[in-house]
């Protein structure tokens, strides 16, 4: 306890591997259009976030941040934000820097333990709502345990929160989505990584050296050349060190579930710490057998996700 044996996830059988679990929802999952109203907030160190509401009018708000090359608009994202819309809660998504469709005005983006984003977020609500409650996705999900098991003390209105398919270990997570079958995952994120990365040379060309872009071929190696050492790290490793949320989990005082799927073609096993979770009273661990990365489609095509509907049992609940 808690560790959550009796998940109740069984997906559509047509979908019958990890692999398609997660790439039939992320190529064909129909965009939702949202009532979002748009806020661009200026960040502490000049520059800026884009942030996505949709208001009821309600004393709660439900904050959801996306994963590695996503955005606020992604359909998982809007998916999730329109159940709770639904059921009356105000929420917001918003986007990592450089993720809105405008670069940011750094010589750096976003990564996976960027936490002091995410404070910006959170205070800047919070003065507007009694209750805040905290979902991530993937690499969002890393930076929502983290910041919630640094040890600072983070606002009391944060209630609950829930992170799906979460590489906890960052360094054993980032070997896997670079081996066999998986590296067309990697191969997908290192294009878009690569661009931004040519991008922001041109802005900063005293900060970023792009000679040697072509020849990075993993994951592991770009956050070797430019993730870690352009946020302060020395390098991959010490970057997959400082920020794998495996190493916060402890700290975390609120209800948190943890919603993992073991055929999760982008986790390690180290993201499964079963014995873990039967030693921490606040991480609620629910390993499904099944459900793929970001995926955990429902069997029926209108009915909606099963990681939906589960992150509002989870922060609905009173227990």
């Amino acid at each position: 306890m808690p560790l959550i044996k009796n998940t109740s996830y069984s997906g559509p059988t047509i979908l019958f591997n990890g692999h398609l679990q997660t790439i039939i929802p992320g190529l064909f999952r129909k965009p939702l259009t949202l009532p979002f109203e748009r806020q661009r907030i200026t960040t502490k160190d000049n520059d800026f976030l884009d942030l996505d509401f949709l208001k009821n009018g309600a004393h709660k708000m439900v904050i959801i941040t996306h994963g590695l090359e996503g955005d606020s608009r992604r359909p998982y994202m809007c998916g999730m934000a329109k159940h709770f819309f639904q059921q009356g809660y105000d929420v917001l998504t918003w986007n990592f820097r450089g993720c809105s469709g405008e670069l940011n005005k750094k010589p750096f983006f976003y990564h996976s333990g960027a936490t002091y984003d995410l404070d910006e977020v959170i205070q800047y609500v919070e003065q507007d709502y009694q209750e805040i409650y905290l979902i991530g996705f993937s690499l969002g999900g890393n930076l929502t345990l983290k910041y919630l098991g640094e040890p600072i003390q983070r606002a009391k209105k944060i209630k609950r929160a829930v992170a799906i398919s979460v590489p906890l270990h960052l360094k054993s997570s980032c070997i896997k989505i670079s081996t066999g079958e998986n590296i067309v995952y990697s191969n997908r994120f290192l294009k878009t990584l690569k661009q931004k990365i040519r991008l922001k040379s041109k802005l900063f060309p005293e900060n970023i050296d792009i000679s040697q872009l072509d020849n990075i071929k993993t994951l592991h190696e770009f956050d070797d050349k430019f993730t870690g050492p352009m946020h302060g790290f020395n390098n991959a490793n010490h970057y997959y060190d400082k920020c794998s949320s495996l190493y916060f989990l402890e700290g975390i005082q609120i209800p948190t579930l943890l919603l993992n799927a073991q055929n999760d073609p982008f986790l390690s096993p180290e993201c499964f710490p079963f014995e873990l979770g039967h030693s921490l009273d606040k991480i609620f661990m629910e390993f499904p057998e099944i459900g793929g990365h970001v995926g955990f489609s429902p069997r029926k095509r209108k009915e909606i996700y099963w990681s939906e509907k589960r992150a509002f049992e989870f922060i609905d609940s009173d227990d």
